[in-house]
């Protein structure tokens, strides 16, 4: 029986010997010396960039990472990834967005496969950079640790509210109704980003930081300390230091990242209200470390956990007062009986080791005083997603739990930005975009600024949004997303009419077209076989190569799928 080839060596392995002159000329010629080469290689993996502000941190971080290693044995060796940022990306660009998760954690696993390293410190940034790298760490299996950049602070407008991203997206349709003025527009737009670090609201850039706390892939207290924080930098020094230790422990991902920890994640992601698109990274992210998370289960976990905390968009708080009230070891005092204990985190502790006080009670609520009774996240199936759909019912305020509604169909979001700029919303609309899918977008893109303008317009609970595509955790308001299978895969989404009566039902998770059977079966069968959105690229690879959304959207072996 032939044994699989050893994809990975450590450093001694790779450096050793007569042919270890190679390397060794390699790193002597940038300035490390045979004695460095003889510590613990260990890989500072940074998503820094210039881009935007939740990679800018990370260029200083990574140096008292550095330190931190150093002071504890080891040797640093610095290497950066991409990191894209989704407020960027907006509109055309957002088809790189979720395929950078995968481009991620391909080129960490080529750089570590090439390199010889004995341990990682991952500096991610927002949204997708953490996923990546959480799929790597899992995929690499060397002793890996995290310090999430943080977010940044708020700015403060003349009434004393705080100032998050979301309210850009939000502006524009106050602006496009005439509820504000130019010269408060451009305030806006100036004002928000106040300082350096991830948009200080609870989307996906700062849900993801938690959750790699929450997962016990940080050192408590790291996801919410403030980016240009001192505490920052001496946490960074700690990090460095920690993953020496980890080496000499051989603590590994695999021993952190258990069915159990994930399961707790979910419930942390539930109880804080956080991003629709933690539902598609969390399944990324076990797959990877060989644990099916299914939407099934997460639905299940979602029904047994309070939201006990909410913050902007769906609230007034940001991560400033999360951080104030104790972070994400305040939620988990809150919710401990609720976790799986007996499970390890980098810090070689059980995962109550990160359970802290609540250091204000202002936002966040006990147990048995809950904001809502159930999760922030709701699964819906029914014939319209098959295979299920999520939507945040922590964002929406006021929307029935029932709604039956007439359905305006569109092909793009840009058909529906064009007809919110042009033409007439009413209440009770629900609007259908479909050919977002992960393969038929391709990239699942997030319609993100046309549900923030119609929230803008004062008709977020009163108008529907059902996609195939995806939303930011910066949305809130009537958005059902993650619509599996997608169009371009012959989901029933696709044979969705206008003027079609559509039913949501979200006390009963049902999402039905209400059509019979029969004419159902009967539309799908005259459904045309689509054209490739693109034929060439990486967009091309990972169009033909990416399973559905209900999988997390990752790219699948699909000769292996189809036998």
């Amino acid at each position: 029986m032939s044994k699989e080839k050893k994809m990975l060596i450590n450093s001694q392995e790779h450096l050793d010997g007569i042919t270890g002159a190679y390397p060794r000329a390699m790193y002597k010629s940038v300035g490390y010396t045979q004695k460095d080469l003889n510590k613990p290689i260990i890989g500072v993996v940074s998503s820094w960039s210039e881009f935007h502000p939740g990679s800018y941190p990370n260029k200083e971080l990574a140096q008292f990472v550095k330190s931190g290693i150093w002071a504890a044995g080891g040797t640093p060796v610095e290497f950066h990834t991409i990191a894209v940022c989704d407020a960027i990306a907006q509109g055309v660009g957002m088809h790189y967005s979720l395929p950078s998760r995968e481009v991620v954690a391909a080129e960490i696993e080529v750089m570590v496969g090439s390199g010889g390293f004995d341990g990682l410190v991952f500096l991610p940034s927002c949204d997708k950079s953490p996923g990546g790298m959480l799929m790597a760490a899992a995929r690499l299996n060397l002793p890996t640790i995290f310090l999430p950049p943080g977010p940044m602070l708020s700015h403060f407008d003349e009434n004393g509210n705080q100032r998050i991203m979301s309210d850009i997206k939000e502006a524009m349709g106050r602006f496009k109704k005439g509820a504000i003025d130019e010269k408060q527009f451009e305030s806006i737009e100036t004002d928000t980003c106040t300082t350096i670090g991830v948009c200080g609201m609870m989307g996906t850039g700062n849900t993801m930081g938690c959750l790699i706390e929450a997962l016990g892939m940080s050192l408590p207290g790291t996801s919410t300390t403030p980016s240009v924080y001192a505490e920052k930098r001496r946490q960074a020094k700690e990090t460095g230091e920690r993953i020496v230790e980890m080496v000499r422990e051989n603590l590994r991902p695999s021993q952190i990242l258990t069915r159990e920890n994930f399961e707790n994640a979910v419930r942390f992601l539930m109880a804080i209200g956080g991003s629709t698109n933690a539902v598609l990274h969390l399944p990324a992210i076990a797959g990877e470390a060989g644990v099916e998370l299914t939407l099934d289960r997460i639905d299940e976990i979602s029904a047994s956990t309070p939201v006990v905390a909410k913050y902007k968009p769906s609230s007034k708080y940001t991560l400033w007062d999360f951080y104030q009230a104790g972070g994400v070891g305040a939620i988990f005092k809150v919710i401990e009986p609720l976790l799986n204990k007996d499970v390890l985190t980098v810090t070689g502790k059980h995962i109550t080791s990160y359970i802290g006080e609540v250091r204000q009670w202002e936002t966040i609520r006990t147990l048995d005083n809950p904001l809502q009774p159930q999760g922030g996240i709701v699964v819906l199936k029914g014939n319209l997603a098959p295979d299920g759909a999520v939507i945040k019912v922590s964002g929406v305020k006021d929307a029935p739990k029932r709604q039956v509604g007439e359905a305006k169909v569109f092909e793009s979001e840009e058909h529906l930005m064009e007809h919110i700029m042009n033409k007439v919303i009413n209440p009770g609309d629900v609007l259908v975009i479909r050919n977002e899918g992960p393969a038929g977008g391709p990239g699942m893109r997030e319609m993100s600024i046309p549900a923030a303008i119609i929230t803008g317009m004062g008709l977020g609970d009163s108008v529907a949004m059902i996609t195939d595509g995806r939303f930011s955790g910066a949305t809130r308001g009537f958005c059902i997303g993650h619509v599996s299978p997608e169009a371009y895969a012959g989901g029933p989404i696709a044979i969705v009419q206008d003027g079609d009566m559509i039913e949501i039902d979200i006390e009963h998770k049902k999402l039905n077209l209400m059509l019979s059977d029969e004419e159902i079966a009967e539309r799908l069968a005259k459904l045309p076989k689509p054209k490739p959105p693109v034929d060439k690229g990486f967009l091309g690879v990972y169009s033909r190569n990416v399973g559905p959304a209900h999988r997390g959207a990752v790219l699948e072996n699909k000769e292996k799928s189809r036998q």
